[in-house]
């Protein structure tokens, strides 16, 4: 069952497009890496998605889900890791577009928040502050604000970037089981491709071509070496 569609996507700003139209459709339960140049496109691309940005043509479109059903966890700026909340307080805040015209969290967004806590193994830190954690448990506490915001689609922007080998590990491991234990797409922006692609089932390429395909067809063009090595012009 397709999930996301997008048709001759170009997107950019005021007006001048980033990255060459892109085609590409994202089935229930895809573990899809998103790879690219600095400045492709990619960061640009999530932000059309989650419709923070209009795209400057083409179609894209969900199906069976709205644009507040996809849960994000964007780069963070030091302003964000130094955030004065509980740990409990940010991940019920990936609740908020649920709430309508409520001022406050329903019992089912609180046990909501409890369970997407236990399962990132930060529920023991519920009660402190955010700012004091690591980075891989400010991470960690991200992704359950985001698992909070959605259990169908998780869009994740370089989600281990500044984490410790440790930590980086850790996060990718996280990431697998959403997918493959909760069935939850997943769409990652990453530098990190060695890594990166050992999970994925597919890869969206931005650069001065797109490549969209299987894990399989873009290695057998040896589409990691070339995203190192500068060659991807031939994907």
């Amino acid at each position: 069952m397709q999930q996301l569609v997008c048709s001759g996507l170009s997107v950019g700003y005021e007006g001048k497009p980033v990255a060459p139209p892109i085609d590409f459709a994202v089935e229930k339960g895809d573990y899809v890496c998103i790879f690219g140049e600095n400045g492709a496109g990619k960061s640009t691309l999530m932000k059309t998605l989650l419709h923070l940005q209009p795209p400057l043509a083409g179609k894209m479109y969900f199906e069976g889900m709205r644009g507040s059903e996809i849960g994000y966890l964007p780069q963070q700026t030091q302003t964000q890791r130094d955030f004065p909340a509980s740990v409990r307080e940010v991940v019920l805040s990936g609740c908020l577009n649920g709430c309508g015209w409520r001022p406050f969290y329903s019992r089912a967004q609180k046990q909501r928040a409890a369970e997407a806590m236990r399962m990132m193994r930060v529920d023991g830190l519920a009660a402190r502050c955010y700012r004091e954690l690591s980075g891989g448990q400010q991470q960690r506490v991200l992704l359950a604000r985001a698992v909070c915001a959605s259990h169908k689609m998780l869009l994740l922007d370089e989600p281990v970037a500044g984490l410790d080998v440790v930590a980086t590990k850790e996060m990718y491991a996280l990431i697998e089981r959403l997918n493959a234990e909760q069935g939850i797409t997943v769409l990652m922006v990453s530098h990190d491709v060695e890594a990166a692609v050992q999970y994925a089932n597919k890869v969206l390429f931005v650069g001065k071509e797109i490549f969209f395909g299987s894990k399989q067809a873009f290695l057998q063009q040896g589409g990691a070496g070339r995203a190192f090595g500068g060659g991807h012009e031939h994907l």
